[in-house]
């Protein structure tokens, strides 16, 4: 549920956009500019146009939905982490005079998430979703190269990034295991 309702708000976002005359299109992020830091978060459930909220719409439903089955707090946090970190990338590297906005960064993030989560917590249901995943939507990766106009390949790979950066910050101790500890000799 947690998933359709935020595609539905992406969606829901869109119309009042169109029916305003693209008026929050301004909350993309722009590069550099302090005050365009406040746009981090908004920008990700921002699109421009039809085609680039329907692009973003299976993508981060079927993600979504698999990063979420571990527990809504912990998806939550995975979610924030890779809106961050993609954002304030692309603050940081996108060309001058440009505005960027979408939930891709937060797709390309949740790949990258559910690619690394089995490995890290060392699970191998986890391995075997990432696995899937990287089946499924392994062709996305060649987004993260700056191959078109117009695309934040920034975006997706500062998403990436943030994904697999949350499947090392957010990861559980295996049932039973008390943390690794490191082992040190004199």
């Amino acid at each position: 549920m947690l998933m359709l309702a935020w595609v539905a708000l992406l969606w829901l976002l869109e119309v009042v956009d169109v029916a305003t005359g693209h008026s929050l299109d301004p909350y993309g992020v722009s590069p550099r500019d302090t005050d365009e830091l406040a746009d981090v978060i908004p920008a990700a459930f921002l699109h421009f146009g039809w085609d680039h909220v329907a692009a973003n719409s299976v993508p981060l439903l079927v993600l979504g939905f698999l990063a979420a089955v571990r527990g809504i707090g912990r998806f939550l946090a995975v979610s924030l982490t890779i809106i961050v970190v993609s954002g304030v990338g692309v603050w940081l590297t996108a060309p001058e005079h440009s505005i960027t906005a979408g939930a891709s960064g937060l797709v390309f993030g949740l790949f990258g998430y559910l690619l690394v989560r089995g490995f890290v917590d060392r699970d191998a249901l986890d391995i075997t979703v990432g696995i899937t995943v990287v089946l499924l939507y392994g062709s996305i990766l060649w987004g993260v190269l700056p191959t078109s106009s117009g695309v934040s390949w920034q975006g997706h790979l500062f998403g990436l990034i943030g994904g697999v950066l949350a499947a090392f910050w957010f990861r559980r101790t295996p049932v039973g295991r008390s943390p690794r500890r490191a082992r040190l000799t004199s």
